[in-house]
């Protein structure tokens, strides 16, 4: 089995599932700046991995194979489990989070099995929004943090988080990334990631 992972793009996709369980583990004990922080490194993993097997020549059908099964746990890991996590810690595991936190996983779940079996849209599009967007949008939420109250700050996260796990599994139409995308979804996540681990630290 092992012998898959010296593949470049799995290589970094294993990578991308070791800086989820070290987020899990901070999610867990309540560290939830450096969790995100974290887990922003694990999206980097993901989109990087994906670019790296594009490029690589002569690649074997059953490493392809392989890292698209690994890539899908990957997905859900830091897409549904890891946002799970810390909106349970954050709300000190009310029935709300209990909620929102079953139905991103299920709706992650969903649009990740879908997406294996059907692929991208003729035209290009993924069919309902990537969970790739839930980590940064939970950077963004908590950058944000000092701005508002404690208790007004934990309900706009659960329920953007309710929101999203719908547009998870809704027909809309989403663009795949370019090149220029790519570029600016990894300066946001180096920039966030530094400023929430910083703060985590303090």
């Amino acid at each position: 089995m092992l012998k898959y992972l010296w593949d470049p793009a799995n290589a970094i996709t294993t990578v991308g599932l070791l800086f989820s369980s070290v987020s899990l583990f901070l999610a867990l004990s309540n560290r939830l700046e450096l969790s995100i922080a974290t887990a922003l490194w694990a999206v980097l993993s993901d989109h990087l991995d994906g670019i790296v097997a594009a490029h690589t020549k002569h690649r074997h059908p059953d490493v392809a194979k392989m890292g698209k099964s690994l890539d899908g746990f990957a997905d859900i890991m830091y897409g549904a489990v890891l946002p799970a996590a810390i909106l349970i810690q954050l709300s000190g595991a009310s029935v709300f989070a209990l909620v929102t936190g079953t139905t991103l996983l299920a709706a992650g779940a969903i649009r990740l099995s879908y997406f294996a079996n059907f692929g991208r849209l003729r035209d290009g599009r993924f069919l309902g929004l990537p969970l790739s967007y839930d980590i940064p949008v939970m950077a963004i939420i908590f950058l944000a943090r000092p701005l508002v109250s404690d208790e007004f700050f934990v309900h706009f996260t659960l329920s953007t988080f309710v929101l999203l796990a719908g547009l998870h599994v809704a027909p809309i139409r989403v663009p795949a990334p370019n090149m220029t995308m790519y570029v600016a979804i990894s300066i946001f996540a180096v920039t966030a990631s530094s400023a929430l681990g910083l703060r985590g630290l303090s």
